[in-house]
């Protein structure tokens, strides 16, 4: 599901993750109780330049857990010839620290985009109260 977004937003440049987490973080308190709760998956599609051409709702989940595919996550990033992605996910809990599912995930996506030629830009994990943890921050993406 495309997520609309204003064009302030589609023309934001992206050099920091805070800024795409607040962004993600204010759609998902947005969204009706029951469905906060949830896992969200969204992957954020970049230009050449890193800014946003298009935000998509990948997958959404139950309480803890999600089933992503790198074919869902890169099919839009085809269409929209995009240069590399940011993956994005919540945990309900509010604990941002990645589980050893995130780790395997970041990995699996980050391998598909070298095949593609899509860069895994970053992944991030939110949560409602505005703490992120970022994968390229603490080292674990590398260009």
């Amino acid at each position: 599901m495309r997520i609309k977004i204003s064009d302030k937003i589609r023309k934001t440049k992206i050099s920091d993750p805070k800024k795409i987490a607040k962004i993600l973080t204010e759609v998902l308190k947005s969204e009706e109780k029951d469905d906060r709760m949830k896992e969200h998956f969204w992957a954020v599609y970049l230009n050449a330049r890193n800014a946003i051409t298009r935000i998509e709702l990948i997958g959404l989940g139950v309480l803890n857990a999600g089933l992503i595919h790198p074919r869902e996550t890169f099919r839009p990033a085809i269409t929209a010839s995009s240069a590399s992605l940011i993956i994005l996910h919540n945990h309900p809990s509010g604990e941002i620290e990645p589980s050893e599912d995130d780790l395997k995930t970041t990995k699996r996506i980050a391998e598909a985009g070298k095949i593609l030629g899509i860069e895994l830009f970053d992944h991030i994990i939110i949560n409602l109260k505005n703490d992120y943890f970022s994968f390229k921050e603490k080292g674990l993406i590398t260009d």
